[in-house]
């Protein structure tokens, strides 16, 4: 029988060059400040009970990530990235989803989708 591992939590990590400008930019994605600051450098938004973002000052790995975030209302995120000067993509059609993509200050790229059955 094949054991299963103990993992209570995972987070997705995104990289930066400064800790203090990317939290605000981030804080503004995510409608709130970090829920977490454990060491210097290192900023982390949960959701839920199993996930969350960990945005961490390295300047070697920062905008080379991406980061996806699954949403209900692509449309009333967009307005609202908008209205909070995050500069979103348009509404973008897909396969099975709605796309809209942003950067974040380093140029990490931000997804939010929506999938077509919600």
């Amino acid at each position: 029988m094949r054991e299963t591992p103990s993992i209570t939590r995972i987070y997705a990590q995104v990289s930066c060059v400064d800790g203090r400008v990317s939290e605000r930019w981030f804080s503004a994605l995510f409608a709130r400040p970090p829920d977490a600051k454990p060491m210097a450098g290192l900023y982390e938004w949960t959701q839920g009970d199993h996930g969350g973002l960990q945005l961490f000052e390295n300047s070697k790995d920062a905008g080379h990530g991406t980061l996806t975030i699954i949403v209900s209302d692509i449309r009333a995120e967009h307005a609202r990235l908008h209205a909070a000067g995050l500069a979103p993509g348009a509404l973008e059609p897909a396969t099975t989803t709605r796309l809209v993509r942003l950067n974040d200050p380093d140029g990490n790229l931000i997804v939010l989708a929506q999938p077509l059955d919600v």
